[in-house]
């Protein structure tokens, strides 16, 4: 029951009770005379009623009020009063770092019930941002050591490779050249490192500048795959490219941070090829889908395990926890390529098998110019 039924019930019987208690007494007393005037055949029967009759009668209604009042009163108590000190047990426990002190939504009804849920949700939000913090400080420690341990590779390497320079071990052109191009790479190595980092510090704090315009689809994706076709070829990997949308569809989308999806996906296939296999491969499709377009980016690597395909775009997450010089790496490349597409409009998942490749696939809406009709009507 609500505490302001509570409260004008309390007040009617307040406000009654002395009114029905007084009534009850007159009638009683009436009742009494009527009866003293009928037997004795006196007109004053005032002198006849005994005293103590009257301060028993006044006593006995003094007792009932009394009670009645005693009643209320731990009624209204028990629908106030008791919720607010279980409230008041509640914040404590808030306070003292316990979000898993439960209130009984049954102890309470009305407008307490009401906080009763109010406190519920905010213990249940204060809870869920407890356990967001204690998992992101650990992922931001896990995020340190992989970096520390991804920077010291390259370094140590180039401290390796300065040395023998500098101690004479590269005597000939050919070892010469052999170094300072290892050098040049692992410097290579940590740039994209750092790189990543300076997106992932934006990516936290929703601030990635995007610059979106309209772009056709099959000179922007042309542009990139003769871009990435030059890399690829140097590490002899063979790239298929297919583009089934009509040659006049456009998309909305930053060219850069479209670029920077199309790389980081590239380069994570490139991190896992298998290199067991005679031939590495990426195919490289756009497909057409009425009102949007399906970038299909897959390759013939080691593919990734059941367990791990829905976590692949997590922050930090590494489907091959080893960490080498080979396939090192933050963890974040995929989490920044889900961002972006996302911010984008679209959105993206990968499927995969293991021994047979990866294959990742986003999705973008076509740009379409609105009709003359629709125009008028926006106008």
């Amino acid at each position: 029951m609500k505490l302001k039924t509570r409260l004008y019930i309390t007040f009617a019987c307040i406000a009654a009770l002395p009114i029905v208690s007084f009534s009850i007494a007159f009638i009683i007393i009436g009742k009494i005379m009527i009866y003293l005037r009928q037997t004795n055949g006196v007109e004053d029967v005032t002198r006849l009623m005994p005293r103590p009759l009257f301060a028993s009668l006044w006593i006995t209604i003094f007792v009932i009020m009394l009670a009645i009042a005693v009643v209320l009163t731990r009624w209204i108590g028990r629908g106030v009063f008791s919720p607010i000190n279980e409230l008041q047990v509640g914040m404590k426990q808030i306070a003292d770092g316990n979000f898993d002190y439960v209130l009984d939504e049954t102890d309470a009804d009305g407008e307490m019930a009401e906080l009763f849920r109010d406190y519920e949700d905010m213990r249940l939000k204060l809870k869920e941002n407890a356990d967001e913090k204690v998992e992101n400080e650990s992922k931001n420690r896990e995020l340190i050591t992989n970096i520390s341990h991804d920077l010291k590779t390259p370094i140590t390497a180039i401290k390796g490779y300065v040395e023998g320079i500098m101690d004479g071990v590269a005597d000939s052109p050919e070892k010469m050249d052999k170094y300072i191009k290892t050098i040049y790479n692992k410097a290579n190595d940590m740039d994209k490192l750092i790189n990543e980092l300076t997106i992932y510090s934006r990516i936290d704090a929703n601030r990635i500048p995007y610059t979106f315009l309209r772009l056709n689809v099959s000179d922007y994706f042309n542009d990139c795959i003769e871009e990435v076709g030059i890399e690829l070829e140097s590490k002899n990997i063979e790239l298929n490219y297919m583009n089934l949308v009509p040659s006049d569809v456009r998309i909305i989308a930053d060219p850069e941070q479209l670029k920077r999806v199309i790389n980081n996906i590239i380069s994570n296939s490139v991190k896992y090829i298998d290199k067991d296999k005679e031939k590495s491969v990426i195919d490289f499709r756009i497909l057409d889908e009425a009102d949007s377009i399906r970038v299909e980016i897959e390759d013939n690597g080691r593919g990734i395990p059941a367990k791990d395909i829905t976590n692949i775009f997590d922050r930090f997450f590494r489907s091959d926890s080893s960490r080498n010089s080979a396939r090192g790496g933050s963890g974040i490349g995929l989490s920044i390529v889900k961002k972006i597409v996302e911010d984008h409009g679209g959105y993206i998942w990968a499927t995969s098998k293991e021994g047979e490749g990866t294959c990742m696939h986003f999705v973008l809406r076509k740009y379409e110019e609105a009709t003359d009709n629709e125009q008028d009507i926006n106008s």
